[in-house]
Order: C-alpha cells, then sequence, then structure tokens
C-alpha cells in the first residue's frame, strides 16, 4: 500500500472519502488481530493509518466549514 497523497484526496468526494474511512478501519481492525497473534509484518502500518484517516477526516470538517 502506497503513502496517501494529500492532493488526491482533496478531489475526491465526501462519499468516496467515507469509503476510504471504513477500508482503513477494517484494515486496521486486521493488523491488531495480527498483533495479538503475534504475525504483523509491519507494525508501522498502525501509524499510517491513523494519520491518514485523521488527514481524511480534517479534509471532510474543512469542506463542510467551507460550505457554512
Amino acid at each position: 500500500m502506497a503513502k496517501y497523497k494529500s492532493k488526491d484526496l482533496l478531489t475526491k468526494t465526501k462519499d468516496e472519502l467515507k469509503d476510504r474511512i471504513q477500508f482503513l478501519r477494517k484494515e486496521q481492525f486486521n493488523l491488531r488481530f495480527q498483533a495479538v497473534n503475534g504475525q504483523i509484518e509491519n507494525p508501522l502500518r498502525f501509524k499510517l493509518i491513523r494519520r491518514e484517516i485523521a488527514a481524511i477526516k480534517t479534509i471532510i470538517n474543512n469542506n463542510l466549514m467551507k460550505v457554512k
């Protein structure tokens, strides 16, 4: 999985961003499950997923503020 680009996220619609958050949450859950079983390959992925979710939420909130 490549690192996200904030420019790419800015061009997506709100629904696409919400779908991306949902996908990332599922991936985060799977990583937690792997960590418990000791099968995790890339522990840094936790941090990257958390940051991408935060960036997406920030973009969604900024778009809401622009509409108001």
